[in-house]
């Protein structure tokens, strides 16, 4: 008996043992990641020539296909197993010359704002519009008014973010939809234009373009932003008396044209049909450069792979990189990529998608629709004390655009989580540049994904 109980011990003794060894080399692999990613990641370079080499890269443009190309080009001299490009088809929105909004009759005189068109709006031609504006901070206003107080106006719809907020991204979530809504909403009580609040926590003179979504049973109206600031001098304006504003913009909705998905992948040893990917949104608005949105996305995916293989890490499940087309007006790269997926019948264990910026990383969301989710988190939680010296977190949240539509595949969708301050000073602007990302904090973003990844490869998640 007491020989069996001197057994027992000791097998336990052992386990305990061979945990904390293996505790221990993960903690050594991952400190190696990042010693890696902070001396030898190649994240920066290729943003700066994606960012200033070829810029803005609007769904259907010149730069878009400039981009499919040369990201195609890095990953096919990285060594990987397979490079490939995925037709999609893209709307092609074109925003023509530059856009006018001018406040031409107040009480404070007239003068002009700084605006841009949004996404997908129709323009108003040579002619332009004007109108009397009409002030509204929510579609229950807008109601209110009715045809009465908005037929032949133009709505001006002026819900700030909310600064109470930590979190910039519930904000942005609590003002977004009249950017996205609005215009249709203020054409069904007869407006014949909208202008909107910039998407922006901080008051500055930067307007933010953005997408929005016409419905086709209303008319479709003509669409702008305006800065904080002004939106600030235009309700000011209001408040003394009648404004009457002229907007002038001349975009184009051309037929749709094909691009493409860029797609790289290492296959796995062990378990090659499943795969882990990773991936960020290779489009971005015309009217920067795309580097917070989403270049660095980008290029952190594509340095996972770079790292791996120069760890001489081979994984046990395939490891995709995958580059998406349209996320900003349509989000056509990453339904194609999904419908695709369905198709051959892949089988995504987790796929992870960085799309917040290349500021400081903060860990990552979780998000899914699987009876086994609460499961899965849990048993990526365990990995917290690996994660902790590098300030990262595991929680529930959202995953990403471009990963959602594998949600209906039962696929773990993972948000990569940076600090979120800064982020809506740039977020679909002209400000959206090379020189707003930080070296060491986009490295250390892709650092934080090819970690995570290690610990999926290496322990799946049961």
């Amino acid at each position: 008996m007491l020989a069996k109980r001197f057994l027992v011990l000791l097998l336990s003794v052992s386990t305990t043992f061979s945990l904390l060894a293996q505790e221990n080399a993960d903690a050594f692999f991952i400190k190696k990641i990042h010693d890696s990613a902070l001396t030898e990641g190649r994240a920066y370079d290729w943003l700066r020539y994606l960012t200033k080499e070829i810029g803005g890269r609007l769904s259907g443009s010149p730069e878009a296909a400039a981009a499919v190309e040369y990201t195609k080009q890095v990953l096919d001299t990285l060594g990987l197993d397979s490079v490939w490009l995925m037709p999609v088809m893209v709307p092609h929105w074109v925003r023509g010359d530059k856009e006018v909004v001018r406040i031409s009759a107040s009480v404070m005189g007239s003068m002009d704002l700084k605006a841009v068109t949004l996404g997908g709006s129709v323009g108003t031609g040579m002619a332009g519009i004007s109108a009397e504006v009409v002030e509204v901070q929510s579609f229950e206003e807008l109601e209110k008014l009715g045809e009465a107080g908005v037929k032949g106006k133009i709505v001006f719809f002026n819900r700030p973010f909310d600064p109470t907020q930590l979190n910039t991204f519930r904000a942005y979530g609590g003002a977004v939809g009249q950017r996205a809504n609005g215009p249709s909403e203020a054409a069904r009580y007869g407006a014949v234009g909208t202008l909107v609040r910039s998407m922006a926590s901080a008051l500055d003179d930067v307007p933010h373009t953005g997408g929005l979504r016409y419905r086709d049973d209303l008319p479709k109206i003509p669409a702008m932003a305006i800065s904080t600031n002004d939106a600030e001098l235009l309700s000011k304006a209001l408040k003394a008396g009648p404004v009457h504003v002229y907007m002038e913009t001349h975009c184009t909705q051309l037929e749709d044209k094909l691009s493409y998905n860029v797609i790289g992948e290492i296959k796995g040893s062990e378990n090659p049909d499943e795969i882990i990917l990773v991936g960020g949104h290779l489009d971005s608005w015309d009217i920067g450069e795309g580097a917070h949105d989403d270049g660095a996305g980008c290029v952190q995916a594509m340095d996972v792979l770079q790292l791996m293989k120069r760890l001489n890490y081979q994984p046990k499940h395939t490891i995709r990189c995958v580059l998406f087309m349209n996320e900003e007006n349509g989000l056509r790269g990453g339904r194609t990529y999904a419908e695709e997926a369905a198709r051959l019948g892949e089988n995504h264990l987790v796929a992870i998608e960085s799309d917040r910026g290349g500021f400081t990383p903060r860990g990552f969301t979780v998000d899914g629709n699987s009876h086994l989710f609460v499961e899965r988190l849990t048993a990526m939680q365990q990995w917290s004390p690996l994660l902790e010296p590098y300030y990262l977190h595991i929680k529930k949240g959202g995953g990403g655009a471009d990963i959602s539509p594998l949600r209906a595949q039962n696929a773990l969708l993972v948000g990569y989580e940076p600090d979120s301050q800064r982020y809506f000073d740039y977020h679909h602007t002209a400000a959206d540049t090379f020189e707003t990302v930080n070296k060491r904090e986009l490295e250390l973003g892709t650092a934080a994904i090819l970690s995570l990844v290690y610990l999926i490869d290496q322990y799946g998640l049961k």
